[in-house]
């Protein structure tokens, strides 16, 4: 929640300073500017210059205000309509079009004033009336809201908004304020200007109303891609982290992508478009001389690309199936390709992933994506995820997490056939299914940039050693530590006298570890194991049993071994 908390605060100041806040700056600046020239000309209310610039202030406020309802609401009202996720950033883009209109042609103008003539002579001036004005802008504002208004629009087009999309939302608008206020700061210093404004007030209208047309325009073409991409920009900071990036994505719990068109549930081939090429790829294994492959060299065969991890028990589990549709098709013309997209720190490691690569059995190539640019250029998120490919280079079929394989396999028999009519395959592959089916732990992670289900909830200390209690009460799904912990973002190491305990529900119980020590494993009080930690970081089986049962994990931890995450089966 931090993470997403100050990506959304990064996220607004940025849109602040950007191109497409240049429709309501105008407003923002002259209306300081106004209320100091009002109070210059002896303002019968009794205000002083400093009320323009409180105006100003009441402005952003008012806009910051507006827009955060107008996000959470308008994202409800899409999901209740069923209207494209988009819905809420083109109407902003067709309001300033309209608007602008209004500026360039009076008639249209007038048309559009009339319904607010009432409104206008009722208006409170003062700060009351700029927090009326920014009230009125919030909707131009939407447009430039970026990806962070897409996640919240999303989350409440799947009917997601709550506290979390509340408070993104909110960081958003405080981010925003800031810049808007150094404007509104300086409005407060303008009321010379004004009357020379007022003398101009048909071209200065004129002017604005272009400027209002020109950056809807732009807005809707996304003009601005390339300047958000080389300037840190609201689109990077999203994806500054992996924690973020999963954050975000829980949030939303829906893909922006272009291949969005492929149904993960499908059973039959669909028309997804092109296959993205391999992007960014810092090492290639299990390829002559290491060399690279290209989408372009792959026409003609059919390719099943496999997003993966090596110490996710999820890819672990489906790996034996990727690895035997390797074995069984790749002379008919099949190419498997595991893209392997780091977690934590430790699987940037090309070397690593190497060692644990072979001990999984993978022999296909296995493109190592560091800087996530091909996991980007799907816009995948998630461990594992397959893309199938035709001859042709384009996308007929994806599937996200484990699972609904016999569909897989059918789907590539099918497309080899497509692309070799007349040829005879061999047999389907019988791998067993290892998919969990019934209810067991969430995924449970020990560093504190995803710490969940700590209990008590909060970290003693970050990167730092701190002692720590077990709770009184441990529930099912809760986890204690007690002794000595330094909890960093990705992993907590241990120190002297380091325990562990955690509340299951689960069949197989699994930890990703890295360091090196020992560890004694308990069940419900019961030594059950002693497990040695060293060599390349990984995942280790802890605990795995016929059926699944509820119990209390206890871990007796020796100082240096560094706990990541906890997974189920």
């Amino acid at each position: 929640m931090v993470g997403l908390v100050l990506v959304g605060v990064v996220a607004g100041f940025l849109a602040g300073i950007s191109p497409c806040i240049l429709p309501v700056l105008p407003v923002v600046l002259v209306a300081g500017a106004t209320g100091s020239a009002a109070a210059a000309h002896g303002d019968t209310n009794g205000r002083t210059p400093s009320a323009g610039i409180a105006r100003s202030v009441a402005v952003v406020i008012g806009l910051a205000l507006s827009f955060s309802v107008l996000v959470l609401a308008g994202s409800e009202l899409i999901s209740l309509l069923h209207l494209p996720q988009d819905s809420l950033r083109d109407a902003g883009i067709a309001l300033l079009i309209i608007v602008g209109l209004g500026y360039l042609i009076p008639p249209v103008g007038a048309v559009l004033e009339r319904p607010f003539a009432r409104v206008r002579a009722r208006q409170p001036s003062g700060r009351g009336g700029g927090f009326v004005l920014g009230l009125a802008l919030g909707l131009l504002y939407v447009p430039c809201a970026g990806p962070v208004l897409a996640a919240i629009t999303v989350a409440g087009a799947t009917h997601r908004v709550g506290l979390t999309a509340v408070f993104v939302t909110a960081a958003f608008a405080v981010g925003t304020i800031v810049p808007l206020l150094a404007v509104a700061l300086a409005g407060g210093q303008l009321p010379r200007r004004v009357s020379a404004l007022r003398r101009h007030a048909p071209h200065v209208r004129l002017a604005g109303g272009a400027v209002l047309i020109v950056m809807a325009v732009a807005i809707a073409l996304n003009a601005f891609q390339g300047l958000e991409r080389d300037v840190p920009s609201y689109a990077t900071a999203l994806q500054g982290s992996a924690g973020v990036r999963s954050q975000l994505n829980a949030l939303t719990g829906v893909r922006a992508t272009s291949l969005t068109k492929c149904n993960p549930n499908a059973t039959a081939l669909v028309e997804c478009g092109p296959a993205p090429e391999f992007k960014g790829i810092t090492a290639w294994l299990n390829t002559p001389g290491g060399k690279p492959l290209t989408m372009e060299q792959l026409r003609g065969k059919v390719v099943l690309i496999d997003f993966w991890t090596y110490s996710c028990i999820n890819c672990q589990r489906s790996l034996p199936h990727v690895e035997a549709w390797y074995r069984q098709y790749a002379k008919d013309g099949l190419v498997v390709v595991g893209v392997h997209t780091p977690e934590f720190a430790f699987e940037h490691v090309v070397s690593n992933v190497r060692t644990e690569a072979a001990a999984l059995g993978v022999r296909y190539p296995v493109a190592i994506d560091d800087h996530y640019d091909t996991w980007n250029a799907y816009d995948n998120e998630y461990w594992p995820a397959e893309y199938l490919i035709d001859a042709q280079g384009n996308v007929r079929h994806v599937h996200f997490g484990e699972g609904d394989y016999a569909t897989t396999e059918h789907l590539i028999r099918e497309l080899l056939v497509d692309a070799h009519p007349g040829l005879v395959l061999p047999p389907p592959t019988n791998v067993p299914n290892l998919t969990p089916t019934g209810e067991m732990n969430p995924e449970t992670y020990v560093g504190y940039e995803r710490l969940q289900y700590l209990l008590p909830s909060s970290v003693v200390a970050e990167n730092t050693p701190a002692i720590y209690h077990f709770p009184k009460t441990l529930q099912l799904g809760g986890l204690g530590l007690a002794g000595t912990w330094t909890e960093h973002a990705q992993e907590a190491t241990a120190g002297r006298d380091a325990e562990m305990e955690l509340g299951f529900l689960a069949k197989d119980i699994y930890l990703v570890l890295g360091g090196q020590g020992t560890i004694g494993v308990s069940i419900d009080g019961r030594p059950t194991a002693t497990i040695k930690v060293g060599g390349v970081p990984g995942l280790y089986t802890l605990y795995q049993a016929s059926t699944t049962s509820t119990g209390t994990l206890v871990l007796h931890v020796s100082p240096g071994v560094q706990a990541y995450d906890f997974t189920f089966g």
